[in-house]
């Protein structure tokens, strides 16, 4: 994949491409991932195995894990309104990242509902499951169900 990258850039652009370009491209191509055309649009990002980033997301500054999924138009929010620096927030308190853009970080076998919002360091456990139409921030415990802020079940198994 990555030779009929760089062949195409070379041939049609007459240019070297990015690591981001390659990135993005083979994540296209991979039989490990599925991500389509649909408007979605991915920056900086770590994708592990076999994760579904379909149609008309936003991904940047951000981890998704092993079979992690987003739903169609959900986001991972990377960057601050106030533009100050993205600081981890959970029960047992902060930490500060030290930097200004900072998206999500899903373990594996999450699901994102669709249209859902994830803001700025939010961290979600492996197994979780957030509703659509959700706005997350903070962190969201493994084996959970995010329904709202105020309302978080465990999963049963």
């Amino acid at each position: 994949d990555f030779l009929h990258i760089q062949n195409y850039f070379a041939r049609e652009e007459h240019r070297d491409p990015s690591m981001t370009e390659i990135r993005v491209l083979d994540t296209y191509w991979s039989d490990h991932c599925r991500h389509t055309t649909f408007s979605t649009e991915l920056k900086n990002v770590v994708l592990f195995n076999k994760v579904q980033v379909p149609h008309y997301n936003y991904v940047g500054d951000a981890i998704l894990g092993y079979k992690a999924h987003m739903g169609a138009g959900s986001i991972t929010s990377n960057v601050k309104s106030d533009k100050t620096l993205v600081v981890v927030k959970s029960g047992d308190g902060e930490i500060a990242t030290g930097l200004k853009k900072f998206g999500a970080m899903l373990g594996d076998g999450v699901e994102v509902g669709c249209n859902s919002v994830l803001n700025p360091g939010t961290v979600i456990g492996p197994n979780s499951n957030i509703y659509p139409l959700s706005m997350v921030r903070g962190v969201v415990p493994a084996n959970s169900i995010y329904k709202t802020k105020n309302e978080i079940a465990e999963k049963h198994s």
